[in-house]
């Protein structure tokens, strides 16, 4: 059987450092229609998306320059972000 060696892996950019990484390397936080800002653990939700690396440096950027805020055009509750260097923190223990 044959196996596509070179497969193509999805790069985004980071809304806050402007990098482009793999989209395994990134948290996705997402606006739903109702304006609802959430984590998307899973990259699926549907709505606007906007891309931040794995870094509490990039979560920390996002934050002084709301940057989320302008990408998502909503307001970013603080909670987003302490839930984002949670997530961020957990990932690199385990």
């Amino acid at each position: 059987m044959f196996m596509a060696i070179n497969k193509k892996v999805p790069l985004r950019k980071c809304v806050a450092t402007g990098e482009m990484l793999p989209k395994k390397a990134m948290i996705r936080v997402v606006r739903s229609k109702e304006g609802e800002v959430s984590v998307d653990v899973t990259g699926k939700k549907p709505g606007r998306g906007a891309y931040l690396s794995k870094s509490e440096k990039a979560v920390e950027i996002a934050r002084k320059k709301n940057v989320l805020g302008h990408q998502l055009e909503a307001q970013i509750p603080d909670t987003i972000y302490d839930e984002l260097i949670f997530l961020i923190q957990r990932e690199s223990i385990l």
